[in-house]
């Protein structure tokens, strides 16, 4: 028998379908007409935020991970799931294949989006890692958000775009970082038209700045009200949300502080976002605050225009429960998917790989119900293709698989863990015709369990936001778990990019190559 996904509100709910365990997956939307911050409890850093008719729309950067700029739908800002992704591989360099090396940390940076037309666009900068020091730049454009997408790399490097649609068929990118530019690009949105004009050197002068780097990045632009206005953060993840505004997309800008408050995280304040109007003309902001290992989580703010400011929060202040936005709508509670029973031939929109998957090593067809992972060679996790990862969440969430492991071969190495710098996982790894239950902590490798006769195993992560530890657990009866190995201390060794639940099957040996794990299904909850 296998469960389904409980979505519920952010109290505990025991669910009937569960065999042995409560299954919770936060939502903000405290059913009472009220949300509570975070809007989302995971992951989703530089969200940009649109509406289109009567549906919102937020991008997230995505880093490495495949597919990528992941672009989630709502109709009232609160409850949201997964509507596709705007890129669905990087083919810009082989090693993103893991051909010559890895590329972490590469990928999307900062995603813009924007609806113009008829069309969606996403923008984004990707950073040099392949003999460029600049990187480049690029924009993907769909007819709708699920796709499909077609992707126009640039050779300029603009960084942390804003992409913007100016009421006179003209389009701009403001970008960059301490200094912010304008580029106008050509209509077609295809090439850039002009030299970048740079709009902004002058940091923040501002007596909140207390003399830190007050440089700012992640711009967005819009126009109301025939003025422009720039919203960007600055000071870093530990910052603040700075406005400049101004009659002409060139300038000069004036500024403002329009948010600076880290108590609702100390000492990290809110970051960089996007604003988006309701129908019936309120404002609202979606902006980060970074959670550590946990990740760059999105809080959902009113904006209040004051001597025409768009001033974030209540009364200077992060809200931590507040009305819901006024949207007409009232909508069920939902959050992005995670729990997967592995019952649809298509990958579910929760997952993305490590690098860009080799198609020819998986399949959610072969074995009906089941993800088959077919190992390729790897000399550790952080070289194997094909690790297939989903958020892990705060305040407390688990994970917990059922693997098959009848089809490995020799030197096959199949488990689940967490998937960061460093990294910890259990696996089982056949070796001399023998398997083993091992526990890995960062390449230190220890036996947990010899000479495993059976063919399925049940391995669980825990992870907590208090103190950024994991602790990892497996069950031979899939009912009774025991802990192995030390607790991981997760970090942020490819920065800026959270921890992973991961799932993954590589060999040691090119004997191995091709052996096969069943995954039948990945089940989580926040407890």
């Amino acid at each position: 028998m296998k469960i389904k996904s409980c979505i519920v509100a952010g109290a505990l709910l025991w669910c009937p379908l569960c065999l042995t365990e409560a299954q919770q997956v936060w939502s903000p939307d405290n059913g009472d007409g009220s949300f509570t911050n975070p809007l989302l409890w995971g992951d989703w850093p530089d969200p940009d935020v649109i509406r289109v008719e009567d549906t919102f729309y937020m991008v997230s950067t995505s880093m490495h991970y495949v597919p990528g700029s992941p672009i989630l739908k709502s109709k009232d800002l609160v409850n949201w799931e997964m509507a596709g992704y705007a890129v669905e591989r990087y083919d810009e360099d082989p090693r993103y294949d893991m051909q010559g090396g890895t590329l972490y940390l590469n990928g999307s940076w900062a995603n813009s989006i924007r609806y113009h037309n008829g069309k969606f666009y996403v923008a984004f900068c990707t950073p040099g890692g392949w003999g460029t020091e600049k990187g480049h730049f690029s924009v993907c454009e769909a007819e709708q958000p699920e796709g499909p997408w077609t992707r126009t790399i640039f050779p300029e490097y603009l960084y942390d775009p804003g992409l913007f649609f100016d009421d006179d068929g003209k389009v701009y990118v403001v970008h960059g970082q301490y200094k912010l530019y304008v580029t106008e690009l050509n209509p077609d949105v295809k090439s850039v038209k002009s030299k970048p004009v740079e709009i902004w050197n002058k940091g923040v002068d501002d007596a909140r700045c207390s003399g830190k780097n007050a440089g700012m990045e992640g711009a967005h632009v819009y126009k109301i009200n025939g003025m422009y206005y720039i919203l960007c953060p600055a000071g870093g993840t530990e910052g603040w949300q700075v406005c400049l505004r101004s009659k002409n997309i060139y300038g000069p800008y004036e500024h403002k502080v329009v948010i600076q408050d880290d108590s609702s995280y100390p000492p990290n304040g809110l970051h960089q976002g996007g604003m988006v109007q309701l129908e019936n003309g309120d404002w609202w902001f979606i902006i980060m605050q970074d959670r550590g290992a946990i990740g760059r989580v999105p809080h959902l703010q009113p904006v209040c225009w004051t001597d025409g400011w768009p001033m974030l929060g209540s009364n200077g202040h992060d809200v931590a429960i507040y009305r819901k936005p006024d949207t007409g709508v009232t909508c069920p509670i939902q959050s992005p998917a995670t729990t997967d029973e592995f019952e649809d031939t298509q990958l579910g929109l929760q997952w993305q790989w490590n690098h860009n998957p080799d198609n020819s090593r998986w399949s959610l067809k072969e074995r009906k119900g089941y993800m088959r992972l077919k190992a390729s060679q790897a000399t550790d996790l952080t070289h194997a293709r094909n690790t297939l990862t989903q958020r892990v969440q705060g305040p407390l969430s688990t994970g917990t698989v059922e693997m098959d492991i009848a089809g490995l071969k020799e030197g096959n190495v199949a488990g689940f863990g967490i998937f960061q710098s460093p990294y910890a996982y259990l696996a089982v790894k056949q070796k001399n015709g023998v398997r083993q239950l091992v526990v890995c902590h960062n390449g230190k490798t220890e036996t947990v369990a010899d000479r495993l006769t059976q063919d399925k195993v049940w391995l669980r992560a825990r992870v907590t936001d208090k103190d950024f530890t994991a602790r990892l657990y497996y069950s031979l009866d899939g009912a009774n778990f025991l802990p192995a190995g030390e607790v991981l201390h997760m970090d942020l060794g490819y920065p800026w990019t959270a921890n992973r639940f991961a799932l993954f099957n590589f060999s040691e040996t090119e004997e191995g190559v091709g052996g096969m794990a069943d995954f039948n299904w990945f089940r989580f909850y926040n407890k």
